[in-house]
């Protein structure tokens, strides 16, 4: 800009917000950043638990002279973090610390379900049972009550078991559960049974 339209360092400096320092010194990076860069993801792919302060330890294990500060540095610039704690029974990532999320691949592979509240004109509370297919993102049903317990949300659920077979996982409160389905079918069988063994007596 200062040789194209002829202006003053300051004035191209104030038009591109840039602070006139950068125009001085060009900045260079060490020598050894890519190779610690490579080594902080990796460790951070290997140790998923583990933050910017856990890998500079492993770094300095390993053999780097490096500081927490610049370890920081790096994390935030290639976009890394730690995956926030969940519950042994629904977490999201594998043994090894990876935080992967498991992905609908076609219908009816993933369905998830939640509650809603909210209110009527009287203050009265009511919710809202959401079913939805993750992979289409079709809302499937939604149940509507003053109250909403666990038998309600089964009984839903065997309804759309019946209309579209049983899908391979089911997150509840966006929870991966992969045997929910296989339990509840193992139930809504049980009533069957039951209900058909009734009408035959």
């Amino acid at each position: 800009m200062i040789a194209k339209y002829g202006v003053s360092e300051r004035l191209a400096c104030q038009v591109l917000g840039q602070p006139r320092s950068t125009q001085r010194k060009i900045p260079q990076q060490p020598e050894d950043e890519a190779a610690l860069t490579a080594d902080i993801i990796a460790l951070a792919t290997q140790y998923g638990r583990y933050g910017y302060r856990g890998i500079t330890a492993l770094l300095r294990e390993a053999g780097w002279l490096v500081n927490k500060k610049r370890v920081e540095r790096i994390w935030r610039r290639e976009g890394l973090k730690v995956p926030q704690r969940q519950t042994k029974k629904g977490r999201l990532w594998l043994n090894d610390g990876s935080c992967i999320r498991l992905r609908p691949e076609y219908p009816n592979h993933v369905w998830s379900y939640d509650f809603v509240e909210d209110r009527t004109h009287d203050g009265r509370k009511f919710r809202m049972l959401n079913i939805i297919d993750e992979f289409t993102r079709e809302c499937l049903v939604i149940r509507v009550s003053r109250k909403l317990k666990a038998a309600d949300v089964i009984d839903v659920l065997s309804d759309l078991f019946i209309l579209r077979g049983v899908p391979g996982h089911i997150r509840p409160d966006n929870v991966l559960c992969g045997g929910a389905a296989a339990a509840l079918g193992q139930q809504i069988s049980a009533r069957r049974f039951a209900g058909s063994a009734l009408q035959t007596d």
